[in-house]
């Protein structure tokens, strides 16, 4: 099942329950020759794999087989400081365990977005009304779509996507929410998709003019659509609001059995001066809750 499909499960109210007692893998990290060393001595590691320089956080519908309490359970002691992509329904469970909701789900859906402009009444709507709610429970971001193109040129779409979103921006700009921009991959996953590229989605954000619209930037998404990363980030850092993480290809483990090196792109963030969330959005093949602590050590710089 993917994302947005699982995300659809989990709005219908249904609640998905351990297949198997949670439990929270504890043995020594199992890392590149030479590297463990450096990330049981390096100073900026902090207990439980967390760093001073990059707040991590866990998307929600990647842990599926264990309640949303259950992985705040375990994403405390990892060492995880929220949990990406929840309902509104489902704010105020992180905060029962010491976390906060990091990312909200959004409105609209991923095909149809702000690149529509039969559709902005409707987004405007949705947001409006989502927005004091996120801002009620503390939540600081809130993920919106430029939907697919379906013969829209990228000029006309992008024109569209700031006419919308400008509409929108007061709203979240008086309620102090972000919305994301997220940039999705159209080569792979989702065919057709408009907000595809780094420096399209950055045009939007100029356009709009708002300090409380961002950019969602995928590192799985923007690998398979430009690689180059460490550079992009670098480049557009002050358009940034969001980071998530996924393995190339197939958006498992960031581990050696893909492309990325996300120690470096851990520390590239990090030296732009970011302050935000990173948030792994990655699907795992090993027992979950392993990889997950794996990923967060491999993200502490």
């Amino acid at each position: 099942m993917k994302r947005r499909e699982l995300l659809g499960v989990l709005g219908a109210g249904l609640t998905f329950t351990a297949s198997k007692p949670l439990t929270v893998n504890r043995e020594p990290l199992t890392v590149n020759d030479g590297e463990q060393e450096t990330l049981e001595r390096s100073p900026t590691v902090q207990a439980r794999g967390t760093s001073a320089g990059l707040k991590q956080s866990v998307s929600r519908w990647c842990y599926d087989t264990i309640t949303l309490d259950q992985l705040c359970v375990a994403a405390k002691e990892i060492g995880l400081v929220a949990i990406d992509l929840l309902d509104p329904a489902e704010y105020e469970v992180p905060k029962t365990h010491g976390l906060v909701c990091a990312m909200s789900n959004g409105f609209g859906t991923i095909p149809r977005g702000f690149n529509r402009p039969d559709q902005h009444d409707k987004l405007v709507a949705d947001g409006e009304a989502m927005l004091p709610l996120a801002a009620a429970a503390g939540v600081p971001n809130v993920v919106v779509f430029s939907g697919n193109r379906q013969g829209l040129g990228d000029g006309e779409g992008l024109a569209n996507c700031v006419a919308g979103l400008k509409r929108l921006a007061p709203t979240a700009e008086k309620h102090g929410v972000t919305l994301c921009l997220e940039l999705l991959n159209s080569k792979v996953d989702h065919r057709d998709y408009q907000g595809d590229h780094t420096a399209w989605g950055a045009e939007v954000v100029k356009g709009v003019g708002s300090s409380r619209l961002k950019l969602l930037y995928d590192i799985y998404h923007m690998q398979i659509m430009e690689g180059d990363v460490v550079r992009t980030i670098r480049t557009y850092a002050p358009f940034i609001g969001h980071y998530h993480t996924g393995g190339v290809p197939g958006r498992n483990e960031i581990d050696d059995s893909q492309e990325l090196n996300y120690r470096r792109i851990a520390q590239a963030i990090v030296d732009t001066g970011y302050t935000g969330y990173l948030a792994h959005e990655f699907v795992p093949k090993r027992d979950p809750l392993t990889s997950l602590r794996a990923a967060v050590q491999r993200c502490a710089v």
